[in-house]
């Protein structure tokens, strides 16, 4: 598929998120043919990224019109525990599902979106954002570094995903943490019963 440029990511991406997982082969695929054409990454940034959200979305699409038969497929205590992340905060826990490399559980999450149904609109946002950072960082190194990035990849993808998601993570709670105080604020100052505040 590398053959094929920016359309052969796309295909590798989208078999990827949907139905025929490539664990990290299309990342690799993607760094070499940045390092190849590296004024072209940007492109192959943006073609990774678009298979990949249409792929997902199409496990999405199953699961949201009632394929409950997937549950069967994925442990039920890896349903239990996207589910809960997906009550407190869809977009987040979307956003760093997608940012984190294999073996993370993304099609756990995806399956427990669509049957949860999350609206379809924050779902593709936050897929664009978490694998478009994922897609352009790798495409980026491809680019800088050549195929030593490839290297890079193996030996430190997971430890720099799982630093931007500890970030997105800080930043949801820190958000979620202010969200509240003000909330508190404002009911502290309504006026009670007499005209004072309570």
């Amino acid at each position: 598929m590398i053959l094929y440029g920016g359309w052969g990511l796309f295909g590798m991406s989208f078999l990827d998120s949907s139905l025929m997982p490539l664990p990290l082969i299309n990342d690799l695929a993607l760094i070499m043919m940045a390092s190849r054409r590296p004024a072209l990454w940007p492109l192959y940034a943006l073609a990774a990224t678009v298979g990949s959200v249409c792929g997902i979305f199409l496990f999405y699409g199953i699961a949201h019109s009632g394929g409950k038969f997937l549950w069967r497929k994925t442990k039920p205590q890896t349903i239990s525990r996207a589910q809960r992340w997906l009550d407190r905060n869809d977009f987040v826990a979307i956003l760093v599902a997608s940012l984190l490399p294999p073996p993370a559980p993304m099609k756990a999450f995806v399956l427990a979106a669509g049957l949860l149904r999350v609206n379809a609109l924050r779902f593709g946002l936050a897929l664009l954002v978490g694998r478009g950072v994922r897609f352009a960082a790798e495409a980026w190194l491809g680019a800088r570094y050549g195929l030593r990035a490839q290297e890079f990849l193996r030996h430190n993808l997971a430890w720099a995903s799982l630093a931007i998601a500890l970030v997105v993570i800080g930043l949801a709670l820190l958000r979620h943490w202010v969200n509240r105080q003000s909330s508190e604020d404002s009911t502290q100052s309504l006026p009670g019963p007499g005209g004072e505040p309570k």
